[in-house]
């Protein structure tokens, strides 16, 4: 994983401090060894300045965590992509929702 990467995951933190995002710029990577990594930040904000050790472990493959049956995954992967009609029927359904959860599932 290169140290690019490294900021711009940081630059979505928030300062303890003053709650604004850190900088690109205000982040430094001080070294690392293996999956530890060392950096500071600086809040150009409020002036702290933070060090930061992280453990950043790469993964090749992403393990899939579902509760869907085998039956209910092959059912989904045949389904195709969603249109915009889709979304725009999804707008006006939600627009005119009461919040009622229970009548909306309930089996009749």
């Amino acid at each position: 994983m290169d140290s690019g990467l490294i900021k711009r995951l940081l630059a979505g933190i928030k300062c303890d401090e003053c709650g604004r995002h850190y900088k690109v710029a205000n982040i430094d990577v001080l070294g690392r060894q293996d999956d530890l990594w060392f950096l500071t930040v600086f809040c150009s904000n409020c002036s702290t300045q933070y060090l930061i050790v992280a453990v950043v472990k790469e993964s090749k493959v992403t393990e899939v965590v579902t509760d869907l049956t085998e039956a209910e995954l092959s059912k989904y992967r045949t389904i195709g992509k969603i249109t915009v009609d889709d979304l725009i029927g999804m707008h006006i359904f939600l627009k005119g929702f009461d919040g009622d959860f229970v009548r909306l599932f309930r089996q009749e």
